[in-house]
């Protein structure tokens, strides 16, 4: 009995001690082969994303609705998480992905902001899949 006690006492200290480690990784998008390339999961990011994308020329009429916002929110994270592994010749355009999608990502951004970060969105998204080819 007085074992049975002992490990009803010391199991949820157990059970916060796994939680805490497991929430403290870096981890930013979930599913996916773990043996994917970091190419292959943000190049598939992008294009998911941009099923959603007005045509190339035409970023000023697109509609910035949610499920688009949470799309960009999902390349922004897999970004995060795989961009520093990409070729090095790629990091600028990483970095440009990261920051554009920070605020593509965002509601209440100005749609002359989101116009914007769009456009140079698109140039980065585009170097990165040519790159990763």
């Amino acid at each position: 009995m007085k074992r049975l006690a002992t490990i009803a006492l010391i199991l949820p200290a157990l059970l916060v001690g796994c939680q805490e480690g497991a929430s403290s990784s870096q981890k930013f998008s979930t599913g996916g082969d773990p043996t994917d390339s970091p190419c292959d999961r943000v190049v598939s990011a992008i294009g998911y994303a941009g099923l959603m994308l007005e045509p190339k020329g035409q970023e000023e009429r697109q509609n910035f609705e949610d499920a688009l916002i949470g799309r960009l929110a999902e390349v922004h994270g897999i970004t995060l998480q795989f961009g520093p592994a990409l070729p090095g010749s790629l990091q600028e355009d990483v970095r440009t992905v990261k920051e554009t999608t920070a605020g593509l990502s965002s509601n209440g951004v100005p749609k002359e902001r989101q116009v914007a970060l769009l456009k140079q969105y698109r140039v980065a998204a585009d170097r990165i899949e040519a790159g990763c080819a």
